[in-house]
């Protein structure tokens, strides 16, 4: 006889349980964006310029691609922007230089936030090992981004093993987010809107100086969103406007349910305080400029 009891592992997560794991995860990731160590190693290859580095480093895996496959797969910059850099950067240096150059900047940026000893820990790689099992679980289909990182290798030292999964774990779910937001009926710039208008998302600031959007077409899309119900006279989001970023959300959870679930619950939640513990030491250390999140 065969017994019905589930074992603690295979316990179906808790609520948000998933989601949890993915935003600490997601923040150690997205430091490299602000780092200043993979932009001088960027600016070792020619690129210099802050946008160009961030379309190089994220989209380097890719391969030379055209600026409609970057607009396409970031979703939320705006295609001038991209345009301006892209496919001009992999003229100044291959993808594959990128991609090298890229990870000797995370070397050095984990090493510089989180410091020497955690970096070579048991937990770094106990940590790198659990995100890894998780990724077993993505899939390729309908996911440009997580596909491509996903060819990419496993860099065999742990800090790296486990930023290398935190970015697989990060692009499997954006992915599927922006399907979301697709079907959702929402541009890339507004869904930078909601996000903020939710207070979680990225200051206008930041989004004017990194996404190519200027005021007027903020301004143009909040009107879009008011005449649609989503936001009010006062660009908070109505009743309509907080379900509609609720069920994203839920639907975006729900697509990127599998890598967890393979996890199990006591994986999820051991992964989960272990990156809490290294982004933590990340934030303290000033990975992320103090303005980025926030309505401005």
């Amino acid at each position: 006889m065969t017994s019905s009891t589930t074992s603690p592992a295979m316990a179906a997560l808790p609520p948000r349980a998933a989601r949890r794991c993915h935003n600490v995860l997601n923040a150690l990731h997205s430091s490299h964006y602000f780092s200043p160590d993979v932009a001088r190693e960027l600016a070792g290859l020619g690129i210099t310029d802050r946008s160009a580095v961030n379309f190089a480093v994220r989209a380097a895996a890719l391969g030379a691609v055209g600026p409609g496959v970057v607009t396409a797969a970031f979703y939320n910059y705006k295609h001038e922007l991209v345009a301006a850099h892209v496919p001009a950067i992999w003229r100044t240096a291959t993808p594959d230089d990128v991609l090298a150059a890229r990870l000797r900047g995370v070397d050095a940026t984990l090493r510089r936030l989180l410091g020497e000893d955690a970096v070579t820990s048991p937990e770094m790689a106990e940590a790198a090992r659990l995100a890894l099992r998780a990724t077993e679980a993505c899939t390729r289909t309908a996911r440009p981004l997580y596909a491509a990182h996903a060819d990419l290798p496993v860099p065999e030292a742990p800090h790296l093993a486990y930023w290398h999964a935190a970015t697989l774990l990060r692009e499997h779910r954006g992915d599927g987010h922006t399907s979301v937001l697709l079907g959702a009926g929402l541009d890339g710039l507004e869904a930078l809107v909601t996000h903020t208008a939710t207070g979680k998302g990225t200051n206008p600031k930041w989004v004017f100086s990194t996404r190519g959007w200027d005021r007027d077409e903020w301004s143009a899309a909040e009107d879009r969103l008011r005449d649609r119900g989503i936001l009010d006279a006062e660009g908070e989001l109505t009743e309509a406007g907080v379900a509609l970023r609720r069920d994203v959300e839920a639907e975006t959870d729900r697509l990127d349910r599998a890598p967890y679930e393979h996890l199990g619950a006591r994986g999820v939640e051991r992964l989960t305080e272990l990156a809490t513990v290294f982004t933590g030491a990340a934030l303290s250390a000033g990975a992320f400029p103090a303005d980025l999140i926030g309505k401005g």
